[in-house]
């Protein structure tokens, strides 16, 4: 299987459809009058499929076992077929397209199966896609686009030489796949007014993005989110809260980040924990949505 474990849950949603194409009226007076020899096929092909949703895992091999949250079946008589519809809901990591796809397979099939003592020449047909949404195929498009941006990295042992920096790189490369290249790189010592003189520095310098890695532990020099608070005129507490429980659910003491993020005028400051594979989460947790906040405030834009 495919490793999940660095997505996010999110609301996600398919909508497939098959088609039973029979042969003659005749076939779809008795579908419609309920007359079909081996019962109603619309009641047995809608619990088959229900089955088939939840069942999915169990038969595609890559398929990853999910919690199936919401599913309806519906059909369509046009002309000689009769069209299954098959929509499947879910708060996961991963999506119900193939859920949704196998639902619909299946609900053919049963029909199939009870329409074939009458009709020799029943098929199935077009099992298809119709529609997906949420994870990635969902994301804001091109936000990043044109945005100015910054990441210092606070570190005194960095700073001295006597560490190789990954965090800053980390975010770099984060933040050019998400359409934001050739952000400003700057190292610098955990010092107060060191801090402070960056953020006002990028303040005049009309950056967009400013981001900070390092400092937001609980030594006694981390005091990156001290330096940061007295220019944030607007909190975001929910970004570093998304980021904090991320965190939690793949180590525990996540939970002693003390990252901050708001704006500072028209600069959003985000403060991200000093270790790299805590910035890669941290990354993962918040872009590309956290760029909407440049699409829906025009007040912020230059």
């Amino acid at each position: 299987m495919v490793d999940i474990t660095h997505k996010t849950s999110t609301l996600r949603k398919a909508v497939a459809t098959a088609t039973v194409k029979t042969s003659s009226a005749s076939t779809i007076e008795a579908i419609e009058q309920r007359k079909v020899p081996k019962g109603d096929i619309f009641e047995f092909s809608r619990a088959a499929a229900l089955f088939a949703v939840k069942k999915t895992s169990d038969v595609i091999p890559d398929c990853h076992p999910l919690p199936v949250e919401y599913t309806a079946i519906t059909y369509t008589i046009d002309n000689l077929s009769v069209i299954i519809t098959v929509e499947v809901h879910t708060i996961y990591k991963t999506g119900v397209e193939v859920e949704a796809m196998h639902g619909a397979s299946v609900a053919a099939l049963v029909m199939y199966d009870m329409l074939k003592p009458i009709d020799k020449k029943v098929e199935i047909e077009n099992i298809r896609l119709q529609e997906k949404r949420g994870g990635k195929s969902s994301d804001p498009k091109n936000l990043g686009s044109g945005l100015k941006s910054a990441v210092i990295v606070c570190s005194d042992s960095v700073y001295k030489g006597e560490k190789e920096d990954t965090s800053g790189k980390a975010i770099l490369a984060a933040l050019e796949k998400h359409g934001i290249p050739d952000a400003n790189y700057q190292v610098i010592p955990d010092e107060f007014e060191t801090i402070q003189s960056i953020i006002r520095q990028n303040k005049d310098n009309h950056t967009d993005l400013l981001i900070f890695t390092g400092g937001t532990g609980l030594s006694p020099r981390d005091i990156t989110p001290e330096a940061v608070m007295p220019f944030i005129d607007r909190e975001i507490p929910g970004v570093m809260e998304a980021a904090r429980n991320y965190g939690q659910q793949r180590i525990k003491t996540a939970m002693l980040s003390r990252g901050v993020a708001g704006f500072s005028g028209k600069t959003l400051i985000l403060t991200l924990p000093g270790s790299r594979k805590a910035v890669e989460e941290n990354m993962e947790a918040l872009f590309p949505q956290i760029l909407h906040v440049f699409e829906l405030n025009d007040h912020y834009k230059h």
